[in-house]
């Protein structure tokens, strides 16, 4: 008896948060096959629901698999085999949706960029991850066209954000938008969307590829420990595993609700979060390619999602928005932050403004990253307490660790929080120098994740968040690291030093402000600020562009000659 009660203490003490799941909820079965497959199994009997709502276009699960087979052939029909990189470079439309499951049925790998990143962005993705063809929205041609012939990408879909809008708004679309964007001739190297779906009719050979939960299914984006890009390789798995936690900590979520996909598709909290685990529950996703907060009040009354994930951006756009006074809520069932923690302070403004529109729920906070596959802990079953980010999702682990000891750390103290679980990435890619960095293997051979993050849990498990080890920017829920905007601006002929700090913003919480020292002889002239700023719009994405520049003689200098960041940040408050 004596030894059953010291190994319930010692479970007690190192997974306090078992005690908010029932026996069989706290670990999970991933299965061993690929997303495609799971969401198809999950929905072999939901066929007649709603899987994809794109402005008011209903598309079923069964219309939704069919898109998938079809797009799934053309690939195959175009060259695409099994392992090759296809780069999806997309808004969230229904395209982008199809196909990335399309991909992952036929064993091939999703590339996910940032429709609006910069020129030499789109080109350095391109050959970081050997991509073979590209599939983008329309708005990037003028971009792709210059660099598409140094990659080894040989054929390129454009896709309009038009092509799967009602017929109203696509005729719409087109008069104010769509006749001034520039698009290729069709050839053999660029084909528009219609057309390549069109090529799948003639592929008749077996498209779906034996898959396993451990093979790469997607890359995503992020700045890894140093804040230069990485390629993150996510598995079958690593996602799967997600949809499977889903289903313990969101119960009320079925095929009759739907989930409000704003969050964009190459984020990892928006393809995860907002698309296949809701997918995998039945439910359908609202896809936003285009989000503006002064159309929320409209966005809300006109889908009535039952499940709002954002990132607190987007709820800072709720409390905002002065249409939103007579909105009723009461269909929301959750609403989910992460991307960001959100300040006590605001945390309870949300809440009183869910409960004065009859919501259902608080604001519920969570806490990942990329390298974790989003999600790792939450505040599920009635573990939300104010201030923190939840406790770990269903086999997941959480530690937290000594930053000076590297030793693990006591209930209640502060440390580096380190994850471990079937949500932990496969790696970057070929990168083995900065995989080998945040991923360790503990001596029971268990991998875990080293955040760079610092927080502490207390007796119940739940986590708080403290602040980041590591100098990066949370700009709109995104991840912004200044060595990198730094590193692009002192790559100009006319700098010779820069410094970056994040700066308050009303509604991106923070934004990148640049202090720049010019080469000897050189004068920040508006010809040369400027200069410098277009520069900066042409190899940076547009959430990295610095809000101020700043031009300077010299920047303050630590003892050991480095620039001295604290100090120019106390120069701006």
């Amino acid at each position: 008896m004596s030894n059953l009660k010291t190994l319930f203490n010692k479970i007690k003490y190192k997974y306090p948060w078992y005690k908010f799941y029932q026996k069989k909820e706290r670990n999970i079965e991933v299965p061993n096959v690929s997303l495609y497959e799971y969401l198809k199994e999950k929905n072999k009997d939901n066929m007649n629901s709603i899987a994809l709502n794109y402005f008011n276009r209903k598309i079923t699960f069964s219309s939704f698999f069919n898109e998938i087979n079809l797009c799934s052939r053309a690939l195959r029909s175009q060259g695409i085999r099994p392992g090759d990189v296809v780069t999806i470079c997309m808004a969230n439309t229904p395209e982008a949706v199809i196909a990335f499951y399309a991909i992952n049925k036929i064993g091939a790998i999703a590339n996910m960029i940032h429709p609006l990143s910069a020129q030499e962005e789109i080109k350095s993705s391109l050959i970081s991850t050997k991509s073979v063809m590209l599939i983008a929205i329309n708005l990037s041609y003028k971009k792709v066209k210059e660099i598409i012939d140094d990659t080894s990408v040989y054929k390129t879909i454009i896709v309009s954000p038009s092509d799967s809008m009602p017929v109203l708004l696509k005729v719409g679309y087109y008069i104010t938008q769509g006749r001034k964007v520039e698009v290729p001739k069709k050839s053999e190297s660029f084909l528009f969307w219609n057309d390549f779906m069109n090529r799948g009719y003639k592929y008749q050979d077996k498209v779906l590829a034996k898959t396993t939960k451990d093979q790469p299914a997607v890359i995503l984006h992020s700045g890894g420990t140093t804040g230069i890009p990485k390629n993150i390789v996510l598995t079958n798995g690593n996602i799967n595993a997600v949809a499977k936690q889903a289903e313990i900590i969101f119960p009320l979520i079925n095929n009759k609700d739907s989930a409000l996909a704003v969050l964009p598709l190459f984020h990892c909290f928006g393809l995860v979060v907002c698309v296949h685990g809701p997918l995998c529950l039945g439910a359908s996703s609202i896809l936003i390619p285009q989000f503006d907060a002064r159309r929320f009040d409209k966005i809300l009354t006109k889908y009535k999602p039952s499940f709002v994930p954002g990132v607190p951006t987007l709820f800072e756009a709720l409390l905002t928005n002065k249409y939103m006074n007579n909105v009723d809520l009461s269909y929301v069932k959750y609403v989910i932050s992460g991307g960001d923690s959100l300040s006590i302070a605001k945390n309870e403004e949300i809440n009183k403004f869910l409960k004065q529109h009859n919501c259902q729920s608080n604001v519920i906070q969570g806490y990942g990253m990329t390298e974790t596959t989003g999600p790792v802990a939450f505040g599920a079953l009635g573990s939300a307490e104010l201030g923190s980010v939840g406790i770990p999702l269903p086999s997941n682990e959480i530690k937290i660790i000594n930053i000076d000891t590297r030793e693990e750390a006591k209930l209640g103290e502060t440390g580096e929080i380190c994850v471990s679980g079937p949500i932990v990435m496969a790696g970057y890619l070929e990168n083995e120098k900065e995989t080998n960095e945040i991923l360790e293997k503990d001596n029971k051979g268990k991998i875990w994740v080293h955040t760079g993050d610092l927080g502490y849990m207390n007796e119940n498990g739940v986590l708080y968040f403290v602040s980041r080890l590591k100098r990066m920017l949370i700009v709109s829920g995104y991840n912004v690291y200044p060595s990198h905007i730094e590193e692009v601006i002192m790559s100009h002929k006319d700098v010779l030093n820069c410094g970056v700090i994040g700066i308050p913003h009303p509604y991106k919480v923070q934004v990148p402000k640049a202090y720049i020292v010019l080469n000897n002889g050189i004068k920040a002239t508006l010809k040369v600020k400027k200069d410098i700023k277009d520069y900066c719009e042409k190899n940076l994405a547009k959430f990295m562009l610095p809000k101020e520049y700043v031009f300077r003689e010299s920047l303050p200098k630590t003892m050991i000659g480095k620039v001295d960041y604290r100090e120019l940040e106390k120069e701006n408050k």
